[in-house]
């Protein structure tokens, strides 16, 4: 069985391609079904099939029983991503990485562990990757093989950060929001802050901020019921998103991160903002990928605009103190991935178990009914049963006797090595 991992992430491609390839969370499902059309398409055999994406990563993981075509795996999921998202193959290749084998568990562990985030030791991820698999599992992507690789990385996951320090020290997007936003306003009890969204980063965020006291917490979204319950939890009020373009003016921090395809915040918006404000200045941190932000507003004088990319350098604070939890941390991994390579191994062997016990099954039966026939016809009973086993004996022994027989010297002797540990003989 093949196992593979191909994606990219935010050390390999800039926001404005992660953007491009990054999947909806309501869209993963159908996703996936996709995927696992296209690659039984192409020639894959037994494909299973789960994608993970958030703003830092896209990522296809796949079990396939193609082995040893993992070129043509990892081209095939290549244009899979390209078709899906209408990109030119060409423009996403030179980015994705491709992880065969126990490479790929490994990634999967140190992913779900937060050890290959941007803020190392962050405990979104986790939970981001459980719903890529349950959303995978619901569309039938799962199967065996990938099924047991996730359960795995879960329970190790959950070893690294019970039995080391690796998230005791760890920064977080919504930490890193606050110190960036602190660094142009003193002090954050003074200003009005406005949130764009109602999902788990925009809430996250939120509690950050209110734990500052801010002079006044907006919640925006589509969706004004689930705005309202956020609002009513942190002591703060809600707007309509419709009404964003006649009340920015009145915020002094913006974080924006909802599931929009199209920015919901453009330049001549900000723009018409700030000249409302008479150039007081503006924190617009964006977290959503694609951006809900147009690029331009950056290159305003007033703005200070923040996407993902930026907070990696804001959160290192701390990095130091990580290093020693990251080596146990990294041990533990190993260990790990040399367990699961260990039943993968084993998997291997399951179909020749089977095709024994199909033919010790065979010849049992053969015996069996020869000896009822005997018994049928008034054969005493003993001799029946001294026929019965003389002749299951023969019947195993036939093959390995035969091996012996026709083997050459050297196979000989490895046969005889072998055989008495096969039939727990002594020599």
């Amino acid at each position: 069985m093949q196992l593979l991992a191909v994606g990219l992430n935010h050390t390999t491609a800039p926001v404005s391609l992660r953007e491009k390839v990054a999947f909806r969370a309501d869209q993963l499902g159908r996703a996936v079904a996709s995927a696992c059309a296209w690659f039984g398409e192409s020639g894959q055999q037994s494909h299973e099939t789960a994608i993970l994406s958030t703003c830092n990563r896209t990522e296809i993981y796949g079990a396939s029983a193609n082995d040893g075509q993992i070129e043509t795996a990892i081209d095939a999921t290549a244009h899979f991503v390209a078709d899906y998202h209408k990109l030119p193959y060409a423009e996403l290749r030179p980015y994705l990485y491709a992880l065969p084998q126990d490479d790929a568990v490994r990634h999967a562990f140190r992913v779900a562990s937060g050890l290959d985030s941007m803020v190392l030791g962050e405990p979104q991820i986790l939970g981001q990757m459980k719903d890529a698999v349950r959303q995978a599992e619901a569309a039938g992507g799962l199967g065996t093989y990938l099924h047991q690789m996730f359960q795995r990385t879960f329970a190790v996951a959950k070893e690294v950060r019970t039995t080391t320090e690796i998230g005791a020290h760890s920064v977080s997007m919504a930490a890193a929001s606050v110190r960036l936003s602190e660094r142009i306003f003193d002090k954050l009890a003074d200003q009005h802050v406005l949130f764009i969204g109602a999902g788990e980063m925009i809430e996250l965020c939120a509690t950050h901020f209110a734990a500052h006291h801010p002079k006044t917490l907006t919640i925006a979204n589509r969706t004004v019921e689930r705005a309202e319950q956020l609002a009513n939890r942190l002591g703060g009020k809600t707007m309509r998103l419709a009404e964003l373009p006649d009340q920015l003016a009145n915020f002094d921090i913006v974080i924006s991160c909802t599931a929009s395809s199209l920015p919901i915040i453009g330049l001549g918006m900000v723009e018409r903002a700030i000249k409302a404000r008479r150039r007081k200045p503006m924190v617009m941190v964006d977290l959503a990928v694609p951006r809900d932000i147009e690029s331009e507003v950056s290159r305003m004088n007033d703005v200070f605009l923040y996407t993902v990319d930026d907070l990696g350098t804001a959160v290192q604070i701390g990095m130091e103190n990580r290093q020693s939890a990251v080596a146990q941390a990294e041990a533990i991994i190993e260990t790990r991935v040399q367990g699961f390579m260990n039943w993968l191994d084993s998997r291997a062997i399951v179909p020749l178990i089977q095709s024994l016990q199909e033919s010790s099954e065979q010849m049992r039966q053969t015996e069996l009914e020869r000896a009822r026939k005997l018994l049928a016809r008034g054969e005493d009973v003993e001799a029946v049963l001294e026929a019965l086993s003389k002749g299951l004996t023969a019947k195993f022994l036939h093959g390995p006797q035969q091996a012996l027989h026709q083997a050459d010297a050297d196979e000989r002797a490895r046969l005889a090595q072998w055989l008495p540990q096969l039939f727990r003989t002594k020599r």
